[in-house]
């Protein structure tokens, strides 16, 4: 059996390599760090044991020597076993060790690398390590050890003689003892420094002072330290973008979330993920589909359960569903209808069911059928409207949607007023959100909801929605979102269900 060791990154979940996805993908058993992003172990399997090994200030889970027990004694049955680190398993991260202990015991490894902080929390703050005129060569150091003791294991006399870049991981707790024995080494004083906190990360900030100002401008842990000419450079991106600083829950599926998730975080914005919904499959039985002219679908997750539970539970295809004209709400339920190779017939303008009332034409005949493909429990809106119409109606469930349990820590960073906006996506997201939450706080962060049925459910419920998207899609509620925090602060789904 091998033990990998997969480098997971400095904090960005996007660095992640092909490879370490790929084997966390298959593993049984996931030791990790206490890694930035808790989407890398979601990676996972469900089975898959993950063991928590990770350090935190004032708190470890494991020591060295106990972890490098835990990887020999997981290591042993055959089964797929990941060491997941942060960063680069050989950058500082003691993975060295964790080999020679699986080798003395007997267990094979692959050691997968990992993109370094070091050269990443530079790249996140526009700061390139080499670049031509500046510097050719660049020296990456740990500043773990303090200088003051007089241990030799860090020559910083030699290394201010150096020049190039200096990048020091680790080194905030002693900067001043750091910064005094290379300016008594000859580095000029006046040498640019910048130091990237929590590179990669929605929260990063980046400091950029000089070599003898550094000790005083609040450079805190953790940091990377870059010092050289190249630290004047700003190239900067990452700070820059448009919700960059913002901390936006988002409350819909599990499932769906990866969506939305997707749009804010490449804005900038830090996700946190509250889902307060879970999709689940229900079992039903097709009927007879020549006895309709219209088939209704009101949600991507409709569409996506009547293909994969009942035509594909039988055995068939989009061909079973010739003759029929398709109605839809929204364009997200458009484009999941496109994927199984069918564009509808009928969108409405607005994306709520009185607007597909409002556009649905008169029955050819009296008691046309209709076929409603929605979530089992849902407004009757739709199904009325259309009796009354003159159609005859049947209403399929294929899907329900039930409460989920979101993290306490979520939760309560909410109450403690450290969230700038939460996104609802339908009413149900809203009544389960309020039901684990408990009593709404007074100040709630900016609600957005993503039409008037969401709002109104809320309004219900106390909560003052801030704004509502228009149009009522996941474009209108990230637009909307966009525009209100549009300007100088901070530094710069089912479409249906409305």
């Amino acid at each position: 059996m091998t033990v990998h060791l997969v480098g997971a990154g400095p904090g960005d979940p996007g660095l992640l390599t092909c490879r370490g996805a790929e084997l966390l993908a298959q593993a049984d058993v996931v030791v990790h760090d206490r890694l930035a992003s808790s989407r890398l172990l979601d990676l996972a399997p469900r089975h898959a044991v993950r063991i928590d090994v990770g350090k935190a200030p004032g708190h470890v889970a494991m020591d060295q020597q106990q972890i490098n027990a835990t990887l020999v004694e997981h290591g042993l049955p055959a089964r797929c076993d990941v060491r997941l680190k942060g960063g680069d398993p050989f950058g500082f991260g003691r993975g060295g060790e964790e080999c020679e202990a699986l080798r003395a015991a007997g267990v094979a490894y692959e050691v997968v690398p990992g993109v370094t902080s070091a050269i990443a929390a530079p790249a996140y703050a526009g700061i390139p390590v080499t670049h031509r005129g500046l510097s050719t060569h660049v020296t990456i150091v740990t500043g773990h050890e303090d200088p003051a003791k007089g241990s030799d294991d860090t020559d910083w006399e030699s290394l201010a003689r150096a020049g190039g870049t200096l990048v020091i991981l680790m080194g905030a707790g002693h900067l001043a003892d750091i910064v005094a024995r290379l300016i008594a080494a000859g580095r000029d004083p006046s040498t640019p420094v910048a130091a990237v906190r929590w590179g990669t990360r929605p929260e990063q900030d980046t400091v950029r002072t000089t070599l003898a100002d550094a000790p005083h401008a609040g450079i805190a842990a953790p940091s990377a330290i870059v010092v050289g000419p190249v630290a004047a450079l700003d190239f900067s991106w990452f700070e820059r973008r448009p919700l960059f600083g913002r901390h936006i829950v988002v409350t819909r599926a599990r499932e769906q979330m990866s969506a939305l998730r997707d749009r804010f975080e490449a804005l900038g914005a830090e996700v946190i993920e509250l889902p307060t919904i879970v999709i689940e499959p229900v079992e039903f039985a097709l009927p007879a589909l020549v006895d309709f002219e219209w088939l209704v679908f009101t949600s991507p997750n409709g569409v996506d359960a009547f293909f994969r539970d009942g035509l594909g539970a039988q055995g068939l295809d989009a061909r079973a569903l010739a003759g029929l004209r398709i109605a839809v709400i929204g364009p997200g339920t458009a484009r999941a209808l496109e994927r199984q190779g069918l564009r509808a017939d009928l969108v409405p303008p607005r994306f709520v069911a009185e607007a597909l009332l409002e556009a649905f034409p008169a029955p050819s005949r009296l008691g046309a059928g209709v076929l409603v493909a929605r979530a089992a429990e849902a407004r009757d809106v739709l199904p009325d409207g259309l009796t009354n119409r003159g159609y005859e109606v049947t209403v399929l469930g294929v899907y329900r949607t039930v409460p989920a349990v979101p993290r306490l820590d979520d939760l309560d960073r909410v109450r403690a007023g450290e969230i700038d906006a939460i996104t609802f996506t339908s009413s149900s997201t809203v009544s389960n959100f309020v039901a684990a939450l408990g009593l709404v706080p007074d100040a709630m962060p900016t609600v957005f909801s993503i039409g008037p049925i969401t709002s109104a459910t809320a309004r219900e419920l106390g909560i003052d929605v801030g704004v509502e998207a228009d149009p009522h899609d996941l474009d209108g509620l990230v637009a909307a979102v966009l525009d209100h925090f549009a300007g100088p602060d901070p530094g710069a789904g089912p479409e249906s269900s409305v």
